[in-house]
């Protein structure tokens, strides 16, 4: 009698297995098909996604989700998130991708499935034009207040460089955040994207007073879209529509549109 109740719960383990197994092959992109509505995670970020002066979400990466929503047939959402959140967000549901200038790094491909590498980027130093003279290279940052935004590539940077890891370090919410912490003298630097320092570091700009210091890049990354570890179907899906977006040149306008290196 022992035997067959062992082997019958053994077999009922097996069962539920094999129907968690199936839920799991389809909870990602069927949950996002039924609910009809791709939720894209998402923080202010310069040319990848912002508002313009009338209100409008636009960006480099809010027009690619919309020109990949119109392609795969379902409505994209924009959902702000905490940055330094983001696993969370993604794992909880709370959003369905991480669509907004993310780095492809190592220990993200451990947490989370990632589309086709669409743009490269790199990690910059930004600082004060005051203090050009004082800060001339990384070897001049020693012990430094230096910033970045909490959870990002900026922040990894600031931690592998044998420099700027020396100082005193402030994590912040955002990437302009850290901008206004070298304004206002609370940090002498900060570390952030390529693409957000050329995109508001400019003459007319609020950021007029700030420079990226020259030869100090930190190290080259690329973007991609981030999704659940285990959603490879959505991935395969939108892997598709990115490639028509090439193929057809509406990734490399919106590059040129927003000054965004597109990868070929």
């Amino acid at each position: 009698m022992k035997k067959i109740i062992s082997v019958l719960l053994t077999a009922a383990m097996v069962g539920t297995m094999l129907v968690g197994c199936s839920k799991q092959a389809a909870t990602d992109w069927d949950y996002i098909k039924n609910k009809n509505e791709l939720v894209v995670g998402m923080t202010l970020y310069e040319p990848m996604n912002y508002y313009d002066e009338n209100g409008k979400l636009i960006g480099f990466d809010t027009e690619f989700a919309e020109a990949v929503s119109e392609i795969v047939g379902v409505p994209v959402k924009f959902q702000e998130i905490e940055w330094d959140q983001k696993e969370v967000e993604l794992k909880s549901r709370s959003i369905d991708c991480i669509w907004n200038g993310l780095t492809v790094t190592e220990d993200r491909k451990e947490n989370m499935a990632f589309s086709k590498s669409y743009v490269v980027n790199e990690q910059v130093v930004v600082i004060n034009k005051s203090n050009a003279d004082k800060f001339k290279s990384l070897a001049d940052m020693d012990g430094i207040n230096v910033c970045a935004e909490s959870g990002s590539a900026g922040e990894s940077a600031i931690e592998a460089d044998a420099h700027l890891s020396t100082g005193n370090y402030l994590g912040v919410s955002a990437q302009k955040d850290a901008l206004l912490e070298v304004k206002a003298g609370t940090c002498d630097a900060a570390v952030l994207d390529l693409t957000l320092a050329k995109a508001v570091i400019n003459e007319d700009t609020d950021y007029s007073d700030l420079m990226i210091l020259d030869g100090a890049s930190l190290q080259s990354e690329e973007y991609a879209i981030g999704f659940r570890l285990e959603d490879t179907k959505t991935v395969e899906i939108v892997n598709n529509a990115i490639d028509k977006l090439v193929e057809n040149g509406k990734l490399a306008e919106l590059g040129e549109k927003y000054g965004v290196d597109v990868i070929k």
